[in-house]
């Protein structure tokens, strides 16, 4: 267990207690997060359906290539120290100090850097338009790192209402901007100027919902604690940025760019449903285990609730994707993405057991980020390899590839979390394998109504068979797994809490 250096410093002013209504503000906390990615997700869809209008590929193509670039300079700037805030026992205002001006000050050198190196990046690439590009967004860096431990204290004290209202505001603020700047011509600037705003505007909010000022004090005897925790943080995902990068590169190798195009529109459905659904657990579910990690049957019973829900939501998406694939890709990218349909529908699957957020929340909520780290780079590698050994044979082989090792992976993690939490590796698969029963059943009916619908208009025909499988995973899996229903009735009143007006009392 990871505790701060003065352990009888007193919480942080908003932190919850381990007892005592801890169920409702994770249920709320839940609800807050997922509305943020609805939001966010359809006002972002219809602004990119508008600016895919008026800008052209290139102007992406700059901005992504810039963009591309700053997560590293955040990473290397962060260094796991947010994440070392969250699950810390009573970290002291020092504490928050010293990873405030550690953060901000490597972020501004580290930002520097790149825009003295923008010129030979932009040579490098071939594109000179990329330079003043980069430059600018360099700023986002010490914009983001400047919020870091402000967002940390409205984590900690599971102000999850306070952080979606900031990203909503943000994202419309800067989707504004965007379509503005669009408008008037602006070019590749209004994307630029959309990521600036977006930015700016989540720290300045941040800032004012945590209510928190930092002092000129620093420690080195804290900032080498932090960094002992968080380098094995950053490197699980360090490790995982370079196998997305290693695994683009053999797939531009050996298919080309046009398949790594038609790899990306495959994978986008599966991103979007988990963005919409299960992603919102994840930031919430570190702090509660954080708080509950001293109790071993509530960590337990947390765990495994958060697991059936997860699954019960994201299954019914998942089939959907995987039976009406033929039908889903061509209306909502066009008919020319037809190759990415079949590896769409295997990545689906993929997506049903690839749920590990909540396993990483567990081990960095419990101070255990070097096991986790360990687990990533084990199944990163064998990624490696498998996509190495299978992307010559096609897209599908690569994406059965994929889902075979992840399979593995899942396996492979019941039995380490089993460990951590005193359980039986049955017992933490239980809310995989006990939600298989109804899918199974609901993806037959899917196919059935879909092979006897086939003659039909193609939305028509998705529609009947999405109504199929729904008639049939509903009541099915109330059968094989009734405890998942309360839980997802008491998500549901929470989540339509959230735009029901308040009673006024007298």
């Amino acid at each position: 267990m990871t505790r701060s250096i003065d352990d009888t410093a007193p919480a942080t002013a908003g932190d919850p207690g381990p007892h005592g209504g801890l169920t409702g503000r994770t249920a709320a906390g839940v609800a807050w997060m997922m509305s943020q990615q609805w939001v966010l997700r359809v006002t972002g869809f219809v602004t990119v359906l508008v600016l895919t209008r008026i800008l052209g590929p290139e102007a992406f193509g700059i901005v992504a290539v810039a963009m591309a670039l700053i997560p590293f300079v955040q990473l290397a700037a962060d260094m796991g120290i947010s994440t070392y805030l969250v699950q810390a026992d009573r970290p002291e205002k020092r504490t928050y100090d010293t990873a405030f001006w550690y953060s901000v000050v490597t972020a501004v050198v580290l930002g520097g850097v790149l825009v003295l190196c923008a010129p030979a990046i932009g040579d490098l690439l071939g594109a000179p338009a990329v330079v003043p590009v980069v430059r600018v967004l360099a700023l986002i860096a010490p914009l983001t790192l400047m919020g870091m431990v402000p967002l940390v204290i409205l984590r900690r004290a599971m102000r999850f209402r306070a952080i979606a209202v900031q990203s909503v505001v943000a994202g419309a603020l800067g989707q504004v901007v965007a379509i503005v700047l669009a408008l008037t011509g602006a070019g590749v600037w209004a994307l630029v100027w959309q990521l600036l705003v977006y930015q700016a505007c989540i720290t300045v909010l941040a800032w004012v919902f945590a209510r928190w000022l930092p002092s000129m004090r620093f420690s080195r005897a804290r900032l080498g604690e932090m960094m002992r925790f968080g380098v094995k943080v950053v490197a699980s995902d360090a490790v995982s940025a370079v196998r997305v990068m290693l695994e683009n590169a053999l797939i531009v190798a050996v298919l080309g760019t046009t398949g790594l195009g038609y790899f990306a529109i495959a994978q986008r459905l599966v991103q979007i449903a988990h963005e919409l659904t299960t992603n919102a657990l994840s930031p919430v579910s570190t702090v509660v285990f954080a708080q509950i990690r001293g109790v071993r049957e509530r960590l337990r019973s947390g765990y495994l609730r958060a697991q059936f829900t997860a699954h019960a939501l994201i299954v019914p998406v998942m089939l959907l994707i995987a039976v009406g694939g033929p039908v889903l890709y061509p209306v909502l990218f066009g008919d020319q993405w037809g190759p990415s349909i079949v590896p769409g529908q295997i990545l689906a699957l993929a997506g049903i057991v690839t749920m590990s957020g909540i396993d990483k929340g567990l081990y960095l909520g419990l101070g255990r980020p070097g096991r986790w780290f360990l687990y990533v780079l084990v199944v990163d590698l064998a990624t490696i390899l498998v996509a190495w050994l299978v992307v010559p044979y096609g897209l599908v082989a690569y994406a059965i590839g994929f889902l075979c090792v992840a399979s593995a992976a899942t396996a492979a993690r019941w039995v380490m979390v089993a460990r951590m939490l005193d359980a039986r590796w049955w017992q933490v698969a239980a809310p995989l394998t006990r939600v298989l029963i109804p899918a199974a059943c609901a993806a037959a009916g899917g196919l059935a109504v879909a092979w006897w619908t086939q003659e039909l208009a193609p939305l028509l025909s998705l529609a009947l068979s999405a109504a199929a499988l729904l008639a049939i995973y509903l009541p099915a899996s109330r059968i094989f797994v009734p405890n998942v229903w309360i839980e997802l009735r008491g998500l549901s009143r929470a989540l339509t809490s959230r735009f029901r007006p308040a009673r006024s009392t007298t």
